[in-house]
């Protein structure tokens, strides 16, 4: 099966956005990523301006078709942007996975409107425009895609990350309205929850403390998530749509 998928949030080599990327392009998918590397040089983990074009390579070697693209998601014209881009490099897409975020700590003592703001362009705002193109511009009748990363809010609550957690929150609610919309095309909408995954930030303090709360002894990695995109976005996954799915590896706080 050879369709072209868009992953957002794409940058580092070790994040679910690769592992996604890898994945798809085993099963034959052609793949278009986004990375933006001023956001990763603001956080503790850092940027390396190498990996985008390792990833390329990588993937490449898969024998599938590759096109990349720095975005900043915060951009009203981020949408029309990619989708022009997507189409002149590889053709139409038929998948579309919003993995793309944006993370900070705060809570109600130092929540700023500035902030907030920045959460809400990224994880919400351009979540739901990229998928609103995608649909208005889906044409095959069938095979539509449109997976949506999410982080449990309504599991469990996440103290000192108040402006993530209300803006990722919101996914779930866009996920289950869009599914019903777009069902009708021939898209199925889902988002799914990963729980805690070692995406390189986790110290191995923070793997020991966490591992304990997984039945299997292990905290989750990238490559656990990927796989279960892989089965969302295939035809075997044609009658699921509208779903928050906590593949979580059974974690428990």
């Amino acid at each position: 099966m050879n369709r072209i998928a868009i992953v957002t949030g794409a940058s580092r080599s070790k994040g679910i956005g690769a592992a996604v990327c890898r994945e798809l392009a085993k099963t034959g998918h052609s793949i278009f990523f986004t990375y933006w590397r001023a956001y990763d040089e603001e956080m503790p983990w850092g940027s390396n301006a190498k990996e985008p074009n390792l990833l390329k390579e990588e993937l490449e070697s898969f024998g599938v078709q590759v096109g990349m693209m720095e975005l900043d998601l915060t951009r009203g014209e981020a949408p029309n942007a990619l989708f022009q881009k997507v189409k002149e490099d590889l053709g139409q897409p038929s998948i579309l996975i919003n993995n793309a975020t944006y993370s900070t700590n705060d809570d109600y003592s130092t929540i700023t409107a500035e902030e907030l703001d920045k959460h809400y362009l990224v994880n919400i705002r351009a979540t739901t425009l990229l998928s609103s193109r995608f649909a208005q511009e889906f044409t095959r009748g069938s095979g539509g895609r449109i997976v949506n990363l999410t982080s449990g809010q309504f599991q469990r609550p996440m103290p000192g990350e108040l402006s993530y957690a209300t803006t990722k929150g919101a996914i779930d609610a866009m996920t289950i309205t869009l599914a019903a919309e777009v069902g009708k095309l021939g898209i199925t909408v889902n988002s799914i929850n990963p729980g805690p995954t070692d995406t390189g930030w986790m110290t191995e303090e923070i793997k020991s403390d966490l591992s304990g709360m997984f039945p299997s002894g292990r905290v989750g990695e990238p490559s656990d998530v990927a796989r279960t995109i892989k089965f969302l976005v295939s035809e075997e996954a044609e009658w699921v749509t509208g779903q928050i799915i906590h593949s979580e590896g059974g974690f428990r706080r």
